[in-house]
């Protein structure tokens, strides 16, 4: 499985979900709405999500195993990162 697009959409308002990310595996494939949410021990991903009859919310799509999961989580948070740093930059560029 390759992750081949990433495209993140930032969040404007303050708050902990920083931005919407969907990624396109092989192609062919395409997972929407993964978050990126700052926590207390740093940025990390939610897989797209529903509300439940019983309240709790539950997982559409997520990865079987950590491994992979840590592997779609790097390559999210690289590319939040990589889409910041080049907003500050037209930012200041801007200034």
């Amino acid at each position: 499985m390759n992750i081949t697009d990433v495209r993140v959409r930032k969040v404007a308002k303050e708050g902990k979900m920083k931005a919407v990310v969907s990624i396109t595996i092989d192609d062919e494939f395409v997972v929407h709405d993964i978050k990126v949410i700052e926590g207390e021990k740093g940025m990390f991903i939610a897989m797209p999500s529903r509300k439940a009859t019983d309240g709790e919310y539950r997982d559409i799509a997520h990865p079987i195993n950590s491994q992979t999961r840590e592997r779609i989580q790097n390559i999210i948070l690289e590319k939040y990162e990589q889409t910041a740093a080049e907003e500050a930059a037209v930012a200041e560029a801007e200034a």
